[in-house]
């Protein structure tokens, strides 16, 4: 049996934390919470899923980041509070969530860029500048799903701010943040497809995706 990896291992307790959430939110007929964290688990096993189905092999240290993110946003956040119990928890989040598009962004345009099936061929600039608005753009989508969540069912996911009950203060804070945390995937994209040189966190796990998924970048495994 393979050895798992630390990150792997870490993925594992994450996941055994939501799945004991689970059985204790309908044990105490929690069922809302219990739809919710159901919904964070299924979530955290989409790498396995497309892994399974499509053949796509995401670096253990990508999906831990990932299943870290949803874990602290959806579970904490939502579920346990801690957007009401610390002031800067939606901004911490908030920066993540930019890098984590502004990464996804970047692979997405990148796969294009390498496939010989789609006649593509885009500037490494260009490639940053997608990554860039991919991630913006997603962030954006994100708080009209939050203003209509409130609008709608009454929910309080635009955290109202002291002498800003509106919301408003908290969307530009996040869209601000969710644009430096994009501005900073974009330029390290950028180095990455201009010099090819894995000296940053990104740059090593680009090529660790390309490493695992040759088919998308004509490389033989």
């Amino acid at each position: 049996m393979r050895k798992l990896t630390i990150h792997q291992r870490l993925t594992l307790v994450l996941q055994i934390i939501l799945l004991v959430e689970v059985v204790v939110t309908v044990w105490n007929q929690q069922w809302l919470a219990g739809l919710i964290t159901t919904g964070i688990l299924i979530i955290t096993l989409t790498p396995l899923f497309l892994k399974k189905f499509f053949r796509v092999f995401i670096p253990p240290e990508f999906v831990l980041f990932v299943i870290v993110f949803v874990f602290a946003s959806l579970f904490l956040g939502e579920i346990r509070g801690y957007y009401t119990r610390f002031w800067w928890w939606d901004i911490v989040l908030h920066s993540f969530s930019g890098i984590l598009l502004g990464i996804i962004g970047f692979l997405l345009v990148h796969v294009l860029n390498e496939t010989e099936d789609i006649d593509v061929h885009m500037k490494p600039g260009f490639v940053a500048f997608f990554a860039f608005l991919f991630a913006v753009g997603m962030g954006a989508l994100w708080e009209i799903f939050e203003f209509s969540m409130d609008s709608f069912f009454s929910m309080n996911m635009q955290k109202e701010m002291l002498g800003d009950p509106s919301g408003l203060t908290d969307t530009m804070w996040d869209l601000i943040v969710d644009t430096l945390g994009a501005l900073i995937i974009a330029v390290l994209g950028y180095g990455y497809v201009k010099t090819a040189k894995n000296e940053s966190f990104l740059e090593q796990w680009i090529e660790a995706f390309i490493k695992s998924n040759p088919r998308f970048f004509n490389r033989h495994p």
